[in-house]
């Protein structure tokens, strides 16, 4: 954390040092009832507001409710902003807020010596210091703490003084407790809280004493900082140089929700969205279900499967549409997504991916649904494959999703993960008017001599889209195999041979229809790192630094699973060596070892977390043997 002096103006405090700093990591953790999440939150949108890059990781536990004040209930947000373009929400933390013990003993391994760390002091009691299976309170440990700059804030007892006379009971007083470390950070980090403050008026405008006791909490942390001893320095972070244009702040789920209702407007077209909540997907319904004056339809299903069926059915009367879940839903989904596929109708499967197997980590994530999305049909059952690479990229390349799905009439797997959906990152907004189109085109006339061929394809094998109640053009759709091209019923062997080979091709033959792969760094050298997902904004910030070292690094992020690029193979022959990380076991470099017979080799995380820079570049690193 590079810093220069700052002259500041004389004021009350003015004794305290400005330093100004390129890129700022701060978490918030406590248990789950404390808000961090709401606060981190606020800090991102307030730092996306004034103009900094943004990146951002939520984390929190799997539970409703964990037991307060354990290491299992413990939740945080972190996130990065910088005056420049950054990736990630940084390796090592510059300030850790901890509201009680177990949030202490969870995060402080992440804080870097010198670090900033800001406690709650008052939750250091004996009963909350036994539940985070401390022998005694951490704070008294000097030699423990002595690498860190500390605070200890007695922040329940200053929120409680901030909103006496309001009326609130003792829990309600507590509660504002996560607005006064909000504030405190504000000051240290000289945020204008005037955002957070709009927010707070139009949340509580029919419960004033709430409203003013987050008002006054988070004015008490601002005005902590500013006249406390303890705190000497503070920093500012100026805005980023980002291409001019309108930005906004936005998550993986909101940015795939927003997709799908541009591409189904840009079309035209209704987009019917059915789906069954599951975490961490449920984020989607929630957003499409506030577009319906953009006519979008939204139906919660009983169960995955009906979710699935749904999305069938509305692709067969000529909707958009799309389905979303995460890996136990995509499983229950896998016969009728199957149907979707021999149908030959198209429609979106977003998978937003998670810990596994079965419950697995549900609010961690992991890419280990891929091969689960290549092969995870009955039959000869292959689907074209999308993966985005940030919580941005999901809004256009669903949108391209959606143009591959109606354009080969194939139903179309979007994944992103747990890390993307609830990550943040600045949005350029885009002209409208320059977006991409899906065109959808239905059959409305006889196309056979006298009669209607649904199985009869065009120059690259797609069979027509014909919508239900047009006149002449009734046909039968179904799980059975179809005769081609007439659409009748077929056992004969030979048919079957042809339809799955067809079927096949026409997925294969997207690949002419797909941007080139692209190269980051070296274009040719000693190692190769490809990557996809969710791992980009790490691997992309690793192979630039060794790259900077002037080691021959190339980086190539697929976005195109299935089909893989045309150029994907003559890419991979310029380099030496291939390294794919991964969050899992090595699904993508299975694949790539069976399509192009290269030696690639993994590294692979499977801890419900993101790869940190670091472990990136020391992988890339044993790769060259430096």
């Amino acid at each position: 954390m590079s810093s220069v002096d700052v002259p500041q103006a004389e004021a009350p405090g003015a004794g305290k040092k400005l330093e100004s700093l390129e890129s700022v990591v701060v978490r918030f953790c406590g248990d789950s009832g404390d808000g961090m999440q709401l606060v981190g939150t606020q800090m991102t949108n307030v730092s996306a507001a004034f103009g900094n890059d943004v990146s951002t990781l939520p984390d929190y536990p799997a539970e409703i409710r964990a037991p307060a004040g354990t290491l299992a209930g413990v939740s945080g947000y972190q996130l990065c902003f910088s005056n420049q373009d950054i990736f990630t929400p940084g390796d090592e933390l510059d300030t850790l807020v901890a509201m009680n013990p177990a949030a202490l003993k969870t995060n402080l391994p992440d804080l870097k010596r010198g670090g900033t760390l800001i406690v709650n002091e008052d939750a250091f009691d004996k009963s909350n210091v036994q539940k985070a299976t401390y022998e005694s309170n951490p704070l008294e440990d000097e030699d423990g703490l002595q690498a860190y700059r500390v605070h200890k804030v007695p922040m329940t007892r200053l929120t409680r003084d901030a909103v006496d006379g309001l009326g609130l009971s003792v829990r309600e007083a507590d509660r504002c407790k996560n607005f006064f470390a909000l504030g405190l950070s504000y000051w240290l980090y000289e945020r204008d809280a005037t955002p957070t403050e709009d927010w707070l008026r139009a949340k509580f405008s029919k419960k004033p004493e709430i409203l003013e006791a987050n008002l006054r909490a988070l004015r008490a942390g601002y005005n902590y900082g500013f006249s406390t001893e303890s705190f000497t320095v503070h920093y500012e972070v100026p805005p980023a140089r980002l291409p001019a244009g309108r930005y906004r702040k936005l998550t993986g789920n909101e940015a795939t929700a927003l997709g799908l209702v541009t591409g189904a407007v840009n079309a035209g077209r209704t987009l019917f969205y059915a789906g069954y909540p599951i975490t961490p997907a449920s984020d989607i319904l929630h957003e499409l279900s506030t577009m319906k004056n953009f006519g979008v339809k939204t139906f919660q299903a009983e169960d995955e499967i009906a979710a699935m069926c749904a999305a069938v059915g509305a692709a067969f009367a000529g909707e958009l549409s799309v389905t979303a879940s995460s890996g136990p839903g995509i499983c229950l989904k896998g016969e009728a997504m199957g149907l979707g596929m021999i149908t030959e109708l198209p429609m979106i499967i977003v998978n937003v991916q998670r810990g596994g197997p079965s419950t697995g980590l549900p609010t961690k994530t992991e890419q280990a649904d891929l091969l689960l999305s290549m092969f995870g049909r009955n039959g000869e059952s292959p689907l074209p494959i999308l993966a985005a690479q940030s919580p941005a990229d999901c809004f256009a390349l669903v949108q391209d999703a959606q143009r591959i799905s109606v354009e080969f009439m194939v139903p179309v797997i979007f994944l992103t993960d747990g890390y993307i959906a609830n990550g943040a990152e600045p949005w350029r907004i885009p002209d409208v008017e320059s977006l991409p189109k899906v065109e959808v085109k239905y059959q409305t006339e006889l196309n056979g001599d006298g009669v209607y061929l649904p199985y009869k394809r065009n120059e690259k094998l797609v069979r027509p889209w014909a919508k239900p109640g047009t006149p002449g053009l009734e046909h039968r759709v179904g799980g059975l195999e179809k005769s081609d091209p007439k659409g009748n019923v077929s056992y004969d062997p030979n048919n079957h041979e042809a339809m799955i080979r067809r079927r096949a091709q026409k997925v294969a033959g997207i690949a002419d229809y797909i941007p080139e792969q692209d190269v980051d760094g070296a274009q040719s050298g000693d190692l190769l790192v490809i990557s996809w997902g969710g791992t980009f904004g790490a691997v992309r910030t690793a192979c630039r630094q060794v790259v900077k070292e002037g080691k021959s690094v190339g980086h190539a992020h697929v976005r195109y699973l299935n089909p893989f690029p045309k150029k994907l193979v003559e890419i991979i022959s310029r380099f030496d060596k291939v390294l794919v990380p991964e969050l899992n076991m090595g699904q993508l470099r299975l694949l790539l070892r069976n399509e192009f017979l290269v030696d690639a080799q993994g590294f692979n995380k499977i801890k419900g977390k993101p790869f940190l820079v670091s472990e990136v570049v020391d992988a890339i690193n044993g790769q060259l043997g430096s």
